[in-house]
């Protein structure tokens, strides 16, 4: 159920998500069949699940619920809608290709580790730990302003916070397993989400 009849949306901004959203299933197929094919995987972890099912109900909602295509399309709204999120998919696809390439084969869907895992520390992980949760909560408000649906975030946003928190507590579980004080001594220098702050 939609919190509230959507805002109206033009079809530049329309066109920019599709294209964007586009974009972003093709490097995430990319990534996953690149991660696929290695073997000696271990540990994978079935509880990421509910984390992931929580995000994707999320981020759904985001952009759940009728379209009013009403602005002119050559209007300063409607360009100004497209170009807001033209800079949001950006970022999303640009964090999450470097995310991925950082990764390089211990890129997962589902939290598990590797015989050969290696603790990742360059790339966006540098900044912070969780640099595609970051993407991913970015394409939700690229979805709930594409689609003209901005106050679906009052619900969107905390899903998204819980299951990100189910995902990221998996995750570090089994870092922090295989590589003991190596992961507490990056986890001390480099925040989860805001470098230098949270």
């Amino acid at each position: 159920m939609s919190l509230v009849n959507s805002s109206p949306v033009g079809l530049p901004g329309l066109a920019v998500m599709a294209t964007g959203f586009a974009l972003f299933l093709l490097s995430l197929l990319v990534a996953r069949s690149r991660s696929a094919s290695d073997a000696g995987k271990q540990k994978k972890s079935s509880r990421s699940l509910a984390g992931i099912a929580v995000q994707g109900i999320a981020i759904g909602y985001a952009g759940f619920g009728p379209i009013d295509v009403a602005l002119d399309p050559l209007s300063p709204f409607a360009l100004g809608q497209a170009i807001l999120i033209a800079i949001l998919m950006a970022m999303v696809i640009g964090l999450f290709l470097t995310s991925a390439r950082a990764l390089g084969r211990n890129w997962s869907l589902v939290a598990r580790t590797r015989s050969d895992h290696s603790l990742v520390i360059d790339g966006p992980f540098a900044h912070v730990r969780h640099p595609i949760y970051i993407a991913l909560f970015l394409l939700m408000i690229a979805l709930a302003v594409a689609f003209g649906h901005p106050l679906h975030l009052l619900i969107g946003v905390p899903l998204y916070a819980l299951g990100t928190w189910l995902r990221i507590a998996e995750e570090e579980r089994l870092l922090r397993e295989m590589f003991g004080q190596d992961y507490d001594r990056y986890a001390a220098r480099v925040r989860r989400f805001v470098p230098g702050v949270f």
